[in-house]
């Protein structure tokens, strides 16, 4: 019981926090970048931001602590696992979107793509993230997926989804700093700590700790679905019904 009590926290937490991050990363944008567009302007920039961390954080910490809930226990699988797939998807597909959005805004503007730390690391984060979803897809929704494949591919799942987690949490950070290095100049430095910087900065803060209740969550062995637990060796594919 006491377990559960504390996972419960732990998961309305991580709902919280999720919510809290993309309220400011919205206000950020909409308040002091002057809002939102998609005609290849710095209002299309904005939604980069947005977008990346609705999708490559909120979403994908959510779509991946979805099986640690207790309700979803002794459930039907199959609903879950629908649902984790179409959270994951909806994730890449913002994710998308939003390197789609600073890419257009670069070219138009002539900017140089792929110059800085921040943008190897996103790249990768999404790349990764890509390869993780057609992965899944093929070994654990598809029917005639080897259970051993299955098997095999499992624990490379998860341990790729933790690590997609630490590194969108990172592409986040250092997308935060870079931007507010760039736009807070003359008049109100960043090194004033203007009112922008705080909430820039607030953001930052929301972004690591929702990372690290997820990464809690799914480090806890106690919180673990039962029937993947590493005794219990029946993996059943998306498309195979199951009690």
């Amino acid at each position: 019981m006491r377990s559960l009590v504390i996972f419960y926290l732990c998961y309305l937490l991580c709902l919280g926090l999720g919510v809290a991050c993309v309220v400011c990363v919205c206000v950020w944008n909409s308040r002091w970048r002057g809002g939102f567009a998609w005609d290849r302007s710095g209002l299309q920039f904005n939604w980069h931001p947005v977008l990346m961390v609705t999708g490559l954080v909120v979403l994908y910490g959510n779509g991946a602590v979805l099986y640690r809930i207790p309700l979803t226990w002794g459930q039907n699988k199959l609903p879950w696992k629908l649902l984790h797939a179409a959270l994951m998807l909806l994730a890449l597909i913002l994710s998308i979107v939003g390197l789609s959005a600073v890419f257009q805004v670069h070219n138009a503007g002539n900017t140089p793509n792929l110059y800085s730390l921040h943008s190897w690391i996103g790249i990768a984060a999404v790349a990764l993230f890509a390869l993780q979803w057609v992965v899944g897809m093929a070994g654990f929704l598809l029917p005639w997926t080897p259970t051993s494949l299955r098997k095999l591919l499992k624990p490379a799942h998860v341990w790729l989804g933790g690590g997609i987690m630490l590194l969108s949490v990172a592409a986040c950070l250092s997308g935060i700093n870079e931007k507010l290095f760039f736009v807070l100049r003359g008049d109100t430095p960043y090194s004033d700590l203007p009112p922008e910087a705080v909430l820039a900065n607030t953001l930052g803060v929301l972004i690591v700790a929702f990372g690290l209740v997820v990464l809690k969550i799914l480090s806890s062995t106690e919180w673990q679905r039962p029937d993947s637990r590493p005794e219990d060796m029946a993996y059943t594919p998306l498309l195979q019904e199951e009690n």
